[in-house]
């Protein structure tokens, strides 16, 4: 058996912004930490995602999905989610006779639907498809299967309640800014993590750095839907 050599490379920098995973962050340089650190990074929690792409010819569908997302309500399935590619732009998909659903599940790397191998997994959502009743034949045309490790920041856990004796550790290194959904361990969306990167480089740029500002990004934001009558 061939011995695999990992080869180690040092990088000076002036500054280093980050969007990995804390933990992973902590993990990759725990000589730095003390104990107490690197025990609550290591026991932050995340939900992992996967999203099954299915693709179907618009004769399957009974009839027309107008949303871009579908929240799946019926017990008895894994699903949590549909997304609707075509609705988010008809360019998405080559061929304007299909539409391709992206099947949406939260879960954890541990988890057997985790493991599963992609085969498996999209024929698992092809009947799962099927018996909530969006299509009408259990087999698609094409399908792809997407893995994302850590993609929710769990704000649950012992760990996370220690979660500001962390931040501040890491705030201390001055020319080291966290930003983005993973590098701050915050459910921010697409628009608040431009902001908080756009904040950074203000800052690196300005030379003033406050790193406060960049945390206080999104903490007061409300979220609600509004319609015109």
């Amino acid at each position: 058996m061939k011995k695999i050599i990992k080869k180690k490379n040092s990088l000076k920098v002036d500054y280093l912004i980050s969007t990995m995973p804390i933990k992973d962050l902590i993990k990759s340089s725990k000589q730095f930490w003390s104990a107490e650190i690197n025990k609550i990074a290591e026991n932050l929690t995340y939900r992992d995602f996967i999203t099954v792409g299915l693709l179907y010819p618009k004769t399957q569908f009974p009839q027309k999905l107008k949303d871009n997302w579908i929240y799946i309500q019926e017990p008895g399935v894994k699903v949590g989610r549909v997304q609707v590619f075509n609705n988010w732009s008809p360019y998405m998909v080559s061929d304007k006779n299909f539409i391709w659903l992206g099947l949406e599940y939260f879960c954890n790397e541990s988890d057997n639907l985790w493991k599963m191998d992609d085969k498996k997994l999209i024929e698992f959502a092809e009947n799962e498809i099927h018996n909530i009743g969006l299509v009408t034949k259990n087999k698609s045309s094409d399908g792809t299967v997407i893995r994302v490790p850590k993609a929710y920041p769990g704000y649950f856990g012992e760990a996370f309640k220690k979660f500001d004796t962390l931040r501040y550790e890491l705030d201390k290194i001055e020319n080291l800014f966290l930003i983005g959904r993973n590098g701050m361990h915050r459910y921010n969306n697409q628009d608040h993590s431009m902001l908080t990167a756009k904040e950074a480089v203000n800052q690196i740029v300005s030379n003033k750095i406050f790193k406060d500002k960049i945390w206080n990004i999104n903490i007061d934001d409300s979220y609600h839907e509004e319609t015109s009558k």
